[in-house]
Formats: structure tokens, C-alpha cells, sequence
């Protein structure tokens, strides 16, 4: 009976993907408990969260597959939904851990009774082994890192077997949630390194097509461009059995079909859909229901490249600024369903918070005047890029700007880049201008600018911002005690990137997630993809 109910489903949903509304309407049985049925846009790249390029669809591979020493607690919000507490770090792996009296080191005692998928015992020496590799990886795992001043292979030291300690260079209350960030993900070292060779001695190659974990659920197959399917690992230790027990996450990319397929119960959840069908959905009532969570330290924003004229002059920049169309994008793209970043009371903010609204307000006259004075009266031509796997967003943004800043001048080319592409093409940091999301996984303000802002190589400061002011707030907040001396320097960084505007803030996005009634625990993480392990269908 279920092989017939699976073949009917793949059947329907590769329908749905070819023919949209050639699909019959009649209305499957419906899927098993233990089995949850998930359609989203795009899917994982890459197995690997430390290779290079690996998107965010490969971070939920990592949080499911892979166990990380620590995590975090969950709370309840106001409206019900469950969400994670960044405030809490609760054992995953590590079964408890000890922090120094000066704050320096951490010694962490591992599950005896943990094993790898494949039933190899975990032990401290894989761990170790995972944090040398996230920082000879270089990129994104190695900045990452670095974010919680885990900077050198010699922090690490196995103590015996089943435990693990970690030396800190500083005090930095980021080195702990650093720990539970999907980067710190603990793989098989004896597996990895039979895959390994002496060109690619972190088994690089092998293990973006390849899992080597021992988190709640295995890699049952992947199909890269049509699905993932994850199996639950029956011998995890590191935390509740899942009630879930597999997982079929498919790649549709037509929001239209992924919303048929939910409405005829074909899905059991979706995400990534148009705000617009969020909204309806979220009025709809009925056997569906919409969580929805504002993304913390989270943007959506209109990024230009400084190095490179015209957008090396912050005159242009602020037109830029002055021409964005706020409220036919909080109506025409986001549905409303974003939190409005435009239109303060001035450019330092009141409160010590981010992200938050800047001053600039759309003022065509303001933003003519801005570019005659910058010597481009008659305006210029070139190129905005977005990633087409955001395109539910970014396109009508997109649009919306092409249409904008047109009237001062500014002729746009868009350039559509491929979802598994955008991340590469961002870290090359050469696209003039660009519409992008960013969120930061720990919840502080010069976190997201550290990864955003910073002028020593960060990685995501895709316009290649300078400014040595800036620099010194942002690294003086992260190590800075006292609280009224922090609560100043937040403002003061947050100040000097809205009068240089290198990056304009849109609006903070909504993480909205579409189930059907009997779904329940889902539980919005920092990540942004799904927990499988804390969903339970009735």
C-alpha cells in the first residue's frame, strides 16, 4: 500500500513540476504519519556546508544529518509559534560542559554511547577533526569560525576519548553559540579520511556528494535538482527521537504548483512561496495553517559595489537611496509581510538595535539633486543581479528598481543569476548592484555587521566596503563589557553605514511556513530551514 501511495505522489508532484494545471484535482490518500512530504523552491547544492559555494538549502542538510556539541533551547511566542531561544544553549552531543572561571576554556564531556551512521563510535578526535577542517576549509566556515574567536587549529585539544576542550584567545560571548551554528557540524574523520587524498586531504570532493554524520536522520537518497529524502538514524542519542520517519523534500519550482500541491493535501508543508500567497493562505482558514516569524538580524537590501565608479561616490549611492520605491515594494513585493526598514527619524538610531529604519524615504527631486551634484545628470547605465532561487522576492523587487530609477536616470540590465550560482557570484564581490537577503545566525548587532561590513575580508561585504572607523566600533562591540559603552558603539557603526550607505536596508523579511492542520512543532530557527526532527503529524 505505501510503495502505491509513494509511486502516486511522485507521480502527481513530477505533474505538478512539468504541467502545473494538467494535474488531476482528485485528492490522494493521504500520506502516512511518520512520513512528512515537503515542497520547496530549491534545494541543496552541495552535502558539504564547508565547500565551497554550498547554499542555504545545504545548511538544513547539515542541521539534520550532522550533530553539533551544543544547540539551542526552544520558547513559545506570543501568537503560539515555537521558535528558538538564542539565550539558551541546551547538550547535544556533549552531554554537559564546563566553563573556565576566567572565561577562557570550555571542556566538554561527549556521549559514550554516540555512534556515526555507519556505527563508528563518535569520539573527541572526530570533533576535533571537524573544527580543524571548518578552518583549513577558508571561506565562509573559516570566517565563521572566526566569528567566535575559534581562529587556530591549537584551540582544539582532545583531552581522552570522550572529551574535548576548547582555549579561547578572549573573552567572547559569541564563542558558545558559535559552537551551535550548523558550521560546527561534527563529521566521521575515519570515514571522510578514507575518502581522502593527497590533493584534497579534507575529502573536499567526496564529501559534497556524501554524508559522513551521526545527526537524527541519514541521507537516504539525493537527487540534486529534484529531491532529498532523509531516513531517521533509529540510533541518534544526541536528543529526542524524531517522531518523523522520513523525510521526501522535493524541488518544485513554480510557487503556483507548490501552492496547488499543499491545498490538495499532496504536501504535507511549503515555504519560499510569494508573500502574496502567504497572505491568502494565512486568511484562508480551514485545513491549513501559516507560521510566520520576522527573520532576526535579518535584511533584505539594494547593495552597490564601492570600488568601482559610479557607485565609489556616496552622493550616488544616497540617490540611489532616495530613488528605491519603499512603499510599492512593501505593497507590490513584500505583501506586507516584512517589517518596513525606511522613513526614521534620522540615520543614528534611538535604540542599540538591528537592523532598524534609516532616514531615507523615497524623494525623487532629493535624489536628482544628489546626482547632478555627483557630476551624472544624465544618469548612467548598468547592472542590478539577483538570485533567482529568492526570485519569489526578488524579481518584482527587481522590477520595481528598474522602473524607479529610471526616472533619475539610471538605466538597469537585470541579471537573473541561478540559485546554485548565487553564492559563488557573490563572493566574488564584482556585481555593481545587487538585491539580496542577509541574515545573521547570532542575534547581535555587530554580528551582522562583522559578516556584512567589515573591511578585513569579510565574506559577505559584497560591496567591498572600506572604512577603518567603521572596523573599530564594530570589533570594539564584540569584546566591549560594559553595556552603556556597547549600547554607544552600536549606535555610532550603525550611524556611519547609513550616512555611507554602501548597503540600503529594505525591510527585515517574515519567515512564513505553510502546513497542513495535523502538522504542529514547527519551530523557526536562525537558519531558516525546517527542523524535521520537531515535526509531529497527528
Amino acid at each position: 500500500m505505501k510503495s502505491r501511495l509513494m509511486s502516486r505522489f511522485t507521480f502527481r508532484l513530477f505533474a505538478a513540476m512539468c504541467f502545473g494545471s494538467l494535474v488531476p484535482t482528485a485528492v490522494p490518500a493521504a500520506s502516512p504519519k511518520d512520513v512528512l512530504i515537503v515542497a520547496n523552491e530549491t534545494g541543496p547544492n552541495s552535502l558539504d556546508i564547508h565547500g565551497v559555494g554550498a547554499n542555504r538549502p545545504s545548511y538544513g542538510v547539515a542541521w539534520l544529518v550532522y550533530d553539533r556539541l551544543i544547540t539551542h533551547g526552544r520558547k513559545k511566542l506570543p501568537d503560539g509559534t515555537l521558535s528558538y531561544d538564542y539565550s539558551k544553549i541546551e547538550p547535544e552531543l556533549a552531554e554537559s560542559w564546563v566553563v573556565a572561571k576566567d572565561g577562557l576554556s570550555v571542556t566538554f564531556k561527549l556521549r559514550k554511547n554516540a555512534t556515526f551512521h555507519d556505527g563508528t563510535p563518535v569520539t573527541a578526535k572526530d570533533v576535533k577533526w571537524s573544527y580543524d577542517r571548518a578552518l583549513a576549509m577558508g571561506g565562509f566556515p573559516q570566517f565563521q569560525m572566526k566569528a567566535g574567536s575559534l581562529e587556530k587549529p591549537e584551540q582544539f585539544e582532545v583531552v581522552d576519548e570522550h572529551t574535548f576542550r576548547v582555549s579561547f584567545p578572549r573573552r567572547d560571548k559569541m564563542s558558545l553559540p558559535d559552537m551551535a551554528v550548523p558550521v560546527a557540524s561534527i563529521y566521521n574523520s575515519t570515514l571522510a579520511m578514507k575518502n581522502a587524498t593527497p590533493d584534497d586531504p579534507w575529502a573536499a570532493n567526496w564529501l559534497k556528494n556524501n554524508a559522513a554524520g551521526g545527526g537524527a536522520y541519514k541521507v537516504e537518497s539525493w537527487k540534486p535538482g529534484q529531491e532529498i529524502v532523509y531516513a531517521r538514524f533509529d540510533n541518534w542519542k544526541s536528543g529526542p527521537m524524531p517522531k518523523v520517519r522520513r523525510v521526501i523534500q522535493r524541488e518544485v519550482p513554480s510557487a503556483g504548483n507548490r501552492r496547488a500541491l499543499l491545498e490538495r493535501g499532496d504536501i504535507d508543508m511549503t515555504y519560499e512561496m510569494p508573500p502574496k500567497d502567504f497572505q491568502e493562505l494565512s486568511k484562508a482558514g480551514g485545513k491549513l495553517h501559516v507560521a510566520s516569524v520576522p527573520v532576526e538580524n535579518a535584511v533584505w537590501y539594494v547593495g552597490m559595489n564601492v570600488t568601482k565608479p559610479p557607485f565609489d561616490n556616496v552622493k550616488v549611492r544616497q540617490a540611489v537611496a532616495y530613488a528605491i520605491p519603499y512603499e510599492q515594494l512593501m505593497a507590490g513585493a513584500f505583501y506586507g509581510r516584512a517589517v518596513k526598514l525606511w522613513g526614521g527619524s534620522g540615520l543614528r538610531p534611538g535604540q542599540p538595535v538591528w537592523p532598524t529604519p534609516h532616514s531615507y524615504k523615497t524623494d525623487l527631486a532629493q535624489a536628482k539633486k544628489l546626482m547632478q551634484q555627483a557630476g551624472h545628470a544624465d544618469g548612467f547605465e548598468t547592472t542590478l543581479s539577483y538570485d533567482l532561487g529568492q526570485g519569489t522576492i526578488s524579481e518584482p523587487v527587481a522590477i520595481l528598481l528598474q522602473e524607479s530609477l529610471a526616472k533619475i536616470g539610471i538605466k538597469l540590465v537585470i541579471n537573473k543569476v541561478p540559485g546554485a550560482n548565487w553564492r559563488a557570484a557573490m563572493l566574488k564581490k564584482d556585481m555593481p548592484l545587487i538585491v539580496n537577503r542577509f541574515g545573521g545566525w547570532l542575534n547581535y548587532p555587530e554580528y551582522f555587521f562583522y559578516w556584512t561590513y567589515h573591511g578585513q575580508n569579510a565574506v559577505f561585504n559584497t560591496m567591498a566596503y572600506q572604512n577603518p572607523e567603521l572596523d573599530r566600533l564594530v570589533d570594539a562591540a564584540r569584546f566591549e563589557a560594559d553595556r552603556k559603552k556597547y549600547e554607544n558603539q552600536v549606535r555610532d557603526f550603525i550611524e556611519v553605514a547609513h550616512k555611507d550607505v554602501p548597503r540600503v536596508p529594505i525591510a527585515q523579511p517574515v519567515m512564513d511556513v505553510a502546513m497542513q492542520k495535523n502538522v504542529s512543532g514547527y519551530t523557526y530557527w536562525f537558519h531558516l530551514q525546517p527542523d524535521y526532527r520537531q515535526i509531529v503529524k497527528q
